[in-house]
């Protein structure tokens, strides 16, 4: 078992004294979906944002397949093979998707135009609408595009934050199923997720956060019906991770 990420005893937060994570610890392994469900106010979005370099990390380390890349700055994530997807604001949206794509592949000189007709190939919903304005798709078909947008850089490892937050059902089940599909090619994922019985359904592993602490951590299949999940949610039940 090959571990592509691992944070360790992660304390984090946008003001120093004020840490919302409290010593978070999580590894992602290998070409495998790891999912981080918890709470409002947990410290989900502000863990993955830590790991992205979006958040300062006050102590704790962030290892990408053994090489600490604790505190990155985010402008060179992609050079390291690691795609951040944000919950929101993740496109262009005053922009043609066939730009948005382009934007991304700016630095990709002649092998642009291949790369870019390779993902309209994968995405063929976005490749008939790719001189459309992106502010015009719908929910779904944006995070596509954001998805798009993230493996543009032929990522090993997509950092994603909520992709199904204010998503149909429908649309949200085709996101999480596309993104759990990744891993055949050998793609790494790490997802916040809120809609919990899909997350722990399509998860590899799961990490439970609460109050910016671990408290379970498993295979997300066992998680699915554990009555603790519950108890965690309600806030009447608090634990140590395994």
């Amino acid at each position: 078992m090959t571990q592509a990420l691992v944070a360790k005893d992660i304390v984090a937060g946008y003001v120093p004294d004020l840490p919302i994570l409290k010593g978070v610890s999580l590894s992602a392994e290998t070409a495998k979906v790891t999912v981080i469900i918890g709470p409002n106010g947990a410290g989900k979005s502000t863990l993955i944002k830590a790991i992205a370099g979006l958040v300062p990390v006050l102590s704790g380390t962030v290892q990408l397949n053994g090489t600490d890349i604790t505190n990155p700055r985010p402008d060179r994530m992609g050079g390291l093979g690691v795609a951040y997807v944000p919950q929101s604001d993740n496109i262009f949206r005053s922009l043609t998707i066939r730009q948005n794509l382009d934007l991304v592949l700016r630095n990709a000189g002649k092998d642009a135009g291949s790369r870019r007709d390779a993902l309209f190939a994968q995405f063929p919903a976005l490749a008939d609408k790719q001189s459309d304005k992106a502010g015009a798709l719908s929910g779904g078909q944006r995070q596509f595009l954001a998805v798009a947008m993230a493996l543009a850089i032929n990522p090993k490892v997509i950092l994603m934050d909520e992709p199904s937050a204010g998503l149909s059902p429908k649309a949200a089940q085709e996101v999480l199923e596309y993104a759990k599909s990744l891993t055949e090619k050998g793609v790494t994922i790490l997802l916040v997720e809120q809609n919990v019985k899909q997350a722990l359904r399509m998860a590899d592993h799961c990490y439970i956060l609460a109050d910016g602490h671990n408290q379970v951590d498993g295979a997300a299949q066992d998680l699915l019906d554990d009555p603790v999940v519950g108890q965690i949610y309600l806030g009447g039940k608090r634990v140590t991770a395994a």
